[in-house]
């Protein structure tokens, strides 16, 4: 489990662009890290677009913002195209940066226990974890992340 203060985990994947995105070439950076569960889904799709209308308001605060879900490069740029998102989409088909960040969680989908990615924010400032929204509600939650910053 991640810890405020922890050094941001570092990892290389894929973006919706099909190009290689490293997060140890963005240590100087601010970066808002989200993950959601599932591309083109109704609350992901809700927070997104909401990531996507706030944009402005995160670049005047030089903070990049990052969606990721366990969706291939393909998905995540159709995902973007649809809704016309504005930021970079990582593509964590292998969930190696959910594992990473602690965000695979058993679910209970109609009665089943599954696996799956839990919606959480990391605000990453200088390659350190400075806050960690869990339990994440679309509705809102962009708002929410800029007031934390």
């Amino acid at each position: 489990m991640l810890n405020v203060g922890d050094k941001a985990p570092v990892f290389k994947v894929l973006t919706d662009s099909g190009e290689e995105y490293d997060l140890a070439a963005h240590q100087n950076e601010r970066i808002v890290l989200y993950f959601y569960p599932r591309a083109d889904t109704p609350g992901c799709t809700i927070e997104s677009c909401e990531f996507r209308d706030t944009s402005k308001k995160f670049a005047t605060k030089k903070v990049t913002i990052l969606g990721v879900s366990p969706d291939t490069p393909k998905a995540q740029l159709k995902f973007k195209e649809k809704f016309e998102l504005n930021f970079t989409l990582l593509a964590d088909d292998d969930k190696t940066i959910a594992n990473l960040y602690g965000v695979m969680k058993e679910k209970n989908m109609y009665g089943k226990k599954v696996m799956g990615v839990a919606r959480t924010t990391f605000l990453i400032d200088n390659g350190v974890i400075t806050r960690i929204f869990t339990g994440v509600k679309p509705e809102g939650h962009a708002e929410e992340v800029l007031g934390a910053l």
